[in-house]
């Protein structure tokens, strides 16, 4: 698709140049505007006629920039680049072209495909839980908009009047599972008096002679005596049972608001439509109204990809690989036998789960790794194509990333920070820990002098460690390899001065004299493997210190498998709980094969064997060998004694022999240990030897 450019000098506050934009995008000398959305407005106008992609050089202005492009009522796509605040203010801005350009190119690239959605429905039905004091009050301003339930955990002082417009329950061990439109909410009623079926009659709070029952309708178990006049006194009500055995309520909701000063739920990203503002008013009255507008029926992106045939969680009931488990801060990935399940309602599309996969059995979706990829090698190859130089990458969240690059920017305009530096391309990302290795290595090989992964803080703690594991497995490649230590980095910045002075640090790294030419993702799938492969086969083929072999630290996607032939007995278990063929045994000999480019470290086979023959080696091996099988063990093949057929091994035939002698099954009938299954049947059906009478003693 062809598309036009709109830029502007921000009243003359930043230095850009038309025509050298306009050459590095292909695109001919771009007119620059100084007031785009104020005094030469009309020069916008003028180009949202036509249905090409228009790109504006502004986010400053881009709710007015789409007012009036929904007012002309066009049908021309509209993308919108910041190039103020990431490099047109700043202590680097006269150096800046280059940059401008990258940002403008990746613009214009094609949208990515869309993607299933995800849907939620929800009617409104809101569970209020928590304290009395809190609840209630929230309760009376909520009922006029949403369908409201009330559960009390605490009601201690509460007068609840009669006539309220809203189920009100009470009880405690509250469990809440499930996502917008669809919660169980489960809990105990350990008091006698069912507020439910409570008419606030007050009969009960005047029969008590202690005074046990107040306004709040709930039973002082430590004043009371059990006399049960109250249980007389509410009559056919039935309110009040002092020997309910069952007391395990529930219910279902589209929406929760846990009052609760700590949440009900603890994990980092908590399900959508539940909301737990704790013991604040401010964040309290700020989620209601988000509650208040929950109300139809709504879509998200299906984040992820699974190929269980590829999967390293579980062979055989074992489980191998968990780290998709262990990462999920919303619980969204869960066991499931020998593969894992991947709840789309829970998931809200961090992608953490997709970098620590070493198979790239769950893949990145949204957008999928192929689109990724392809905005990465636009970026730096308008970048160098523009006369940049040394390019880093600066990968951030769309959210809280963008707002700190946009709040540095402005402090830059200001004079008060030093602002983006020229070389450093930021690239927003639905969250930070959506793309790994295979990524980064990638932009390695296509010229990014540093891969930088911001952490705002704002990110689940297990995310921080899964993405400084894999930061330390790719810089450790990278420094064997000759280009640096600094190439790939986490950086650590809560605000604009601690972002500032991080950029300012980096130091370039070195990177291949040729760039790479390989796709990232190599098509819809996005193969994890194979962009590792292409990426480490161009760093080691260009790399200032070539190297066969590097060790890597625990836990890394690559190495090999150490086989005791002692202790082996070449049953081949392993081979059947190899998820990534990495070991396989040989149709026509009695043979263990190693392919170690497929090996994930996952450790099935180290837990499947049952003699602990194997032990994991992480490394990479960089040599031709990699790609190709290697014999770990081999044995003499055995030879069944009726029929001389091959059927196993001598080691295993005469392990077997030596454990089972001793076994009554088979203390008489060792020899059928050393057939074949044929013959073993045909020597069991066989009728035992008939005694002749010629043999019979006198």
């Amino acid at each position: 698709m062809n598309s036009r450019i709109k830029v502007c000098n921000c009243n003359r506050t930043m230095a850009v140049d038309g025509a050298a934009l306009g050459a590095a995008l292909d695109a001919g000398a771009l007119p620059v505007a100084t007031q785009l959305c104020r005094r030469e407005v009309g020069d916008y106008l003028g180009t949202l006629d036509g249905s090409e992609k228009i790109v504006v050089g502004c986010t400053q202005e881009q709710p007015l920039f789409t007012e009036l492009a929904q007012q002309k009522g066009t049908v021309a796509p509209l993308r919108f680049v910041n190039l103020r605040e990431t490099g047109g203010w700043g202590q680097d801005a006269a150096q800046a072209m280059p940059k401008m350009a990258a940002l403008l190119a990746m613009a214009r690239l094609p949208d990515p495909e869309p993607v299933p959605e995800v849907e939620y429905h929800s009617e409104g039905r809101v569970l209020i839980t928590g304290p009395a004091a809190r609840v209630l009050p929230w309760a009376r301003r909520l009922q006029g908009q949403l369908e409201v339930s009330v559960l009390l955990t605490d009601t201690a002082g509460a007068v609840l009047a009669g006539g309220q417009g809203w189920p009100t329950f009470a009880g405690g061990e509250v469990v809440v599972k499930g996502w917008l439109g669809r919660f169980d909410v489960t809990w105990r009623q350990a008091n006698p008096i069912d507020l439910d079926l409570c008419t606030r009659c007050n009969a009960c709070v005047k029969a008590c002679p202690e005074g046990a029952i107040g306004l709040d309708y709930q039973v002082n178990l430590d004043a009371c005596s059990s006399h049960g006049d109250c249980v007389k006194a509410c009559g056919a009500v039935g309110a009040i049972d002092f020997e309910r055995s069952d007391t395990t309520r529930g219910g279902q909701f589209d929406l929760v608001f846990d009052l609760h000063e700590q949440p009900l739920l603890t994990m980092h990203q908590p399900p959508q439509g539940y909301f737990a503002p704790g013991a604040s008013e401010a964040k309290a009255a700020e989620q209601a109204m988000q509650l208040a507008s929950l109300t139809g029926t709504f879509g998200k992106p299906k984040f992820f990809q699974y190929k269980d045939s590829i999967c390293a969680h579980g062979r055989n009931k074992k489980v191998g690989c968990n780290a998709c488990v262990d990462v999920c801060s919303a619980e969204a990935v869960s066991h499931d036998g020998d593969k894992i399940r991947v709840n789309p309602n829970l998931c809200v599309g961090c992608g953490a789960c997709t970098t620590v996969c070493p198979t790239g059995a769950l893949s990145y979706a949204y957008p999928r790794v192929a689109d990724q990829g392809a905005r990465i090698r636009t970026l730096l190859a308008t970048f160098a194509k523009a006369g940049g130089k040394r390019p880093a990458l600066l990968l951030h969240s769309q959210e809280e990333g963008a707002a700190l690059v946009e709040a540095l920017g402005r402090a830059a305009g200001a004079g008060q920070m030093r602002g983006v530096p020229a070389r450093v391309l930021p690239l927003p990302l639905h969250h930070v820990a959506s793309v790994g290795i295979d990524v980064w290595l990638a932009a390695v090989a296509y010229g990014a002098a540093n891969v930088l992964i911001l952490a705002t803080g704002a990110e689940a703690p297990q995310y921080a460690a899964a993405l400084a594991q894999q930061v330390e497995i790719a810089r450790t490649i990278l420094a064997s390899l000759g280009y640096g230590s600094g190439h790939v980095q986490l950086v650590q910045a809560g605000d604009a001065a601690a972002l500032d002075g991080a950029l300012r640090r980096i130091e370039a790294g070195q990177v291949p004299a040729v760039p790479a030419t390989f796709a990232i993702g190599g098509g819809k799938g996005g193969d994890k493997r194979t962009t590792l492969d292409f990426a480490l086969d161009h760093l080691a083929r260009h790399a200032p210190v070539p190297q066969r072999e590097i060790a890597l630290p625990a836990g890394s996607p690559f190495g090999a498998v150490n086989v005791n032939r002692d202790a082996c007995t070449l049953c081949m278990a392993c081979v059947g709980a190899c998820p990534s063929s990495a070991l396989a045994d040989n149709p026509n000999a009695p043979q263990l094969r190693f392919t170690e480019s497929n090996c994930v470290q996952c450790g099935l086979c180290e837990k499947t064997c049952p003699e602990g023959a194997i032990d994991l080696v992480p490394r990479l091996l960089l040599a031709p060998e990699a790609k190709q099988p290697r014999v770990l063990n081999e044995a003499q093949p055995y030879h069944c004694i009726r029929c001389a057929k091959p059927f196993g091994t001598l080691q295993m035939v005469e392990n077997m022999v030596a454990k089972l002698s001793s076994h009554g099954a088979f203390a008489a009938n060792l020899d059928r240990l050393r057939m074949c299954s044929d013959c073993r049947v045909v020597d069991m059906m066989q009728p035992a030897k008939e005694v002749s009478i010629f043999e019979v003693k006198r």
